[in-house]
């Protein structure tokens, strides 16, 4: 429910004062950023200031269209109106229960002084922990019926460049989002992908990145001369980079900003420029934790597909049932049971059937033994990129898990980037990005479709998550980084500084569907170079609480648990959905510290990871309740733990701790610590 507490609109320049007016500004409610506009050159530009120093300089505005005029040059503001917002709104799940809207609101109409194409809207909003602006473009004269978008003009003019450090991943790559992330001066980081990351010298650190993206295509941004990104846009098939039609509204721009690492982790920024839940009762979208026969494929026991090793058998997922049901997990998800898989899957877009089992996958009493020992069955559908395939057969794909009682399906869109294969009115195959707007409009239909049938969705290979869970709570979470998975294969695999640098990088924009937990580190043996995860089991544990997902998977496999039910424990305790989340330490790829409480409860979880370094963390304890008592379970790397050739040396401690005490973690190499604080009489 929403909670309304101060709305104030204020009517913005006069007629006759607005042909005077050069530059109108807009402050954060605490007044350290402000948000300035000025028409004062050829082409409208923004600049942004925080804490009184100019971190954003002038930069340019605008769209450029096909077959009409552009919204670039001699836009003049005419008039603006501001809105002072105070509310608070629930999730019915996520990382905090009650959510903060506290923002400023300028709108701006800028014209030109011709008769065809000669406004826009640009509205901004602006909170304590940044900035969001978009343009709004109106019917009017000129445009048309249908509109091409060949160029976006917004510019990101980053004033202490030369001195600010960035985190990043390339774009428009064959790989998607699944790059290590690079740590670089700003100048190397050249066509990247958002969320992209950057401090300054001075501590400043910045984080850019769009909301509430739909009907339109991803934005990169190009550093076209140092110190400035352009808006660079996915393009379709044929150079168009988006169609749409008069009375369009773009995504959100965004620019986190804090003082300080941790500033950019407790931000809600993404979350509150989305629109509010469109789905209505939304009960049936359940968070939770699950297993799933996944893990012996990427370790090669197991094949996706049919033969002597095939992984999805009846047997075999009635077995992981068991498992399920034995330790408390909500679902087994299950890949390769349907037709498509045998051969290199990654190019059997063409074959897939979505609704077709293999013969030793009989799903109709696979559905019945799960509800007999109350697991549900996680659906799975890999397109390999041929999503034409897949819109063909979703409505009865999704109609065959309604029938059997499955609640969640994990999509999968691997193909290269570019890719996507698309077959068009004609029947003629087109290839596009999975950024493009056809991709975004795609994964959206499948989220709305799946949502008819009360079903949640977890994309993997997805487009880059921009806050939409707020308005169609089933999409639970999506990958769209390196995940566990390139720990078994990835050569590299995924370096010790990955998990803390996805906290301030790709987490910022939503939950991610990383898969931890894997307790068996050395499948190919602990010297092995290319196949193991770069951490310490301590580490693997600080995972679940670090990293943000609704749905947290047990990745590895069953025998691995059951051979170390200590730390399997934390596993058992550790809940998926949030009362409180607070991030209590961090540097970019240095470290990162997160304490969240379960919903409804008074219990509370604590993780913390390191690199590649070695270090003692000191966390303090002020975010727990006045007055209460917890008894602490403590799972920490001991003391000759690292993670070359000791990963596995777990400490495990109990202590009681109330509010305002420390904790000292001595944390070892790509090692963790999590903490499950239970509340006591």
């Amino acid at each position: 429910m929403n909670k309304i507490t101060a709305i104030m609109l204020i009517a913005g320049l006069t007629a006759n004062a607005s042909a005077l007016a050069k530059s109108v500004s807009v402050s954060s409610p605490d007044g350290d950023i402000k948000f300035t506009v000025t028409d004062d050159t050829s082409m409208p530009s923004y600049s942004i200031e925080f804490n009184g120093k100019k971190v954003i300089s002038d930069s340019n505005l605008g769209l450029v269209f096909k077959d009409s005029l552009y919204l670039d040059e001699h836009f003049e503001i005419k008039d603006s109106k501001t809105r002072v917002v105070n509310t608070s709104w629930d999730q019915p799940w996520g990382e905090r229960k009650v959510v903060v809207d506290n923002h400023k609101e300028l709108a701006l109409t800028l014209k030109a002084n011709r008769d065809e194409v000669n406004t826009y809207t640009l509205r901004v909003r602006v909170f304590d922990d940044g900035v969001g602006f978009r343009y709004e473009v109106p019917k009017q004269k000129g445009l048309g019926q249908k509109i091409n978008i060949t160029n976006e003009l917004t510019e990101f003019n980053v004033t202490d460049f030369a001195d600010s450090t960035a985190y990043w991943i390339p774009s428009r790559g064959w790989n998607r989002y699944e790059y290590v992330y690079n740590t670089t001066a700003f100048e190397e980081a050249q066509l990247v992908h958002t969320p992209f990351t950057f401090k300054s010298k001075s501590g400043v650190h910045i984080s850019i990145h769009e909301a509430a993206l739909t009907d339109y295509a991803g934005m990169s941004l190009n550093q076209r001369r140092p110190g400035t990104l352009k808006a660079d846009l996915a393009p379709w098939s044929d150079g168009v980079l988006v169609k749409t039609k008069p009375g369009f509204k773009t995504p959100w721009r965004t620019l986190q900003i804090s003082d300080d690492a941790v500033g950019l982790l407790n931000s809600d920024l993404i979350l509150n420029l989305n629109e509010p839940n469109k789905l209505g009762d939304v009960s049936w979208v359940e968070p939770g934790k699950y297993v799933g026969i996944w893990w012996g494929m990427h370790v090669n026991e197991t094949t996706w597909g049919s033969g002597d090793k095939h992984g999805a058998t009846t047997s075999e997922t009635k077995r992981y049932m068991d498992f399920a049901a034995k330790y408390g997990f909500s679902g087994v998800l299950v890949e390769g049971w349907n037709i498509g898989w045998d051969g290199d899957w990654f190019f059997n877009g063409d074959v897939f059937r979505f609704a077709e089992p293999y013969p030793d996958f009989d799903i109709d009493a696979i559905g019945k033994y799960g509800k007999k020992v109350g697991v549900d069955l996680i659906g799975h559908h890999e397109t390999s990129g041929n999503v034409s395939n897949y819109r063909d057969q979703m409505s009865a794909a999704y109609d065959l898990y309604k029938k059997h009682g499955i609640k969640q399906i994990k999509t999968g869109y691997v193909a290269d980037g570019g890719n996507i294969k698309r077959i068009d009115e004609n029947g003629v195959v087109r290839k596009e990005w999975h950024d493009g707007q056809y991709m975004v409009n795609e994964y959206l239909h499948s989220i709305t479709e799946a949502a008819k049938r009360g079903i949640s969705i977890n994309t993997h290979e997805p487009i880059k998550d921009t806050g939409l869970r707020r308005t169609y709570p089933n999409w639970l979470a999506r990958e769209g980084a390196r995940g566990q998975e390139f720990n078994a294969w990835g050569n590299p695999p995924n370096p010790p500084e990955h998990a803390a640098l996805l906290p301030f990088t790709r987490l910022l924009a939503g939950p991610m569907d990383f898969t931890p937990g894997i307790f068996d580190m050395g499948f190919d043996g602990l010297d092995a170079t290319s196949n193991r995860p770069q951490t310490t089991l301590a580490k693997q544990l600080a995972l679940y609480v670090v990293f943000y997902s609704p749905i947290q998977m047990a990745a590895d496999l069953p025998r691995n648990y059951e051979a170390k039910p200590d730390a399997f424990q934390f596993i058992l305790d550790v809940v998926t959905d949030w009362e409180k989340s607070v991030a209590l330490a961090g540097e970019v790829g240095d470290y990162v510290a997160y304490a969240r409480q379960a919903r409804d409860s008074k219990d509370w979880f604590v993780g913390a990871l390191t690199d590649e370094n070695a270090r003692q963390l000191e966390l303090d304890f002020d975010f727990l309740t006045e007055g209460q008592r917890y008894q602490a379970q403590i799972y920490r790397d001991g003391k000759k733990a690292d993670w070359v050739s000791n990963p596995y040396e777990l400490t495990i401690e109990q202590k009681t701790f109330v509010k305002g005490d420390k904790i000292t973690l001595p944390l070892a190499t790509s090692g963790g610590a999590a903490i499950y604080l239970k509340a006591i009489d």
